[in-house]
């Protein structure tokens, strides 16, 4: 029910769980006491007595975060969320994965929380690409080998490719591949480098690319694409009959 829920755009898993909790979810106008329960085609679910509608079909969007945007849908600071500067008119988002305040470029969005697990997880294997510029004295033999891997303040970060690209006075442009992508893991590397990062875009997540989307614009990628890619099944012309029908 509470993954159910949360395709349905009503909540992310966990706040859905808390709906449950709190009773205030029905099924077929009997209050659901688990959020493992199961729901049939057709069932009538509601939230504090109001109908909700079945899930929509998966689907995923890019999308060109500018710097100086958190990605929640809350902050506890206040700041700007990259969900509040969604153009109007899309269904409930979450991210796939984030990029922190400062960092910028392809973040993928999707309304299936099961997909935005998913594609985060390592063991896909989707390389995650970068351009990223620094402050600081660039050693090329430092950046070979991070392929090996580094542990910065007693975490262990898995292999990383880093080239450079480019050159001016104490900046320099790299390109860096990872897969893992954990939290801050390019700035914390790159200092234990003594690397400033003055500059971090992401170009590419896996088989998406960032291309030539303009700065805060989104694009829904393709559902013969997104099936593809991710081995989804298509929609059955009877499943398109009961959408259009709402």
């Amino acid at each position: 029910m509470a993954k159910w829920l949360a395709r349905a755009g009503v909540a992310s898993r966990r706040d859905a769980e808390k709906l449950i909790a709190e009773g205030r979810v029905k099924l077929e106008n009997k209050v659901v006491g688990t959020p493992a329960t199961f729901i049939q085609p057709g069932d009538l679910v509601t939230v504090d007595g109001r109908a909700v509608a079945e899930p929509q079909r998966t689907r995923l969007f890019r999308y060109h975060k500018p710097a100086g945007l958190v990605t929640t849908h809350r902050d506890e600071k206040d700041r700007p969320t990259v969900f509040q500067h969604l153009p109007p008119g899309l269904p409930r988002l979450v991210s796939v994965g984030r990029l922190d305040l400062n960092s910028e470029g392809l973040l993928l969005l999707t309304n299936d929380g099961a997909l935005a697990r998913r594609l985060e997880l390592p063991a896909n294997g989707w390389i995650r690409r970068y351009r990223v510029r620094v402050n600081g004295a660039v050693s090329d033999q430092a950046l070979a080998e991070l392929a090996r891997g580094a542990t910065v303040e007693g975490v262990r970060y898995g292999p990383i490719e880093a080239g450079l690209d480019s050159r001016k006075g104490a900046n320099a442009w790299l390109t860096v591949a990872l897969q893992e992508g954990k939290n801050r893991e390019i700035r914390k590397v790159m200092a234990h480098l003594g690397l400033a990062v003055s500059r971090l875009l992401r170009t590419a997540y896996g088989p998406f690319q960032l291309g030539s989307l303009p700065r805060g614009a989104v694009e829904e990628v393709n559902p013969k694409v997104l099936r593809e890619q991710l081995g989804l099944k298509a929609e059955t012309p009877a499943q398109r009959r009961k959408r259009a029908r709402g």
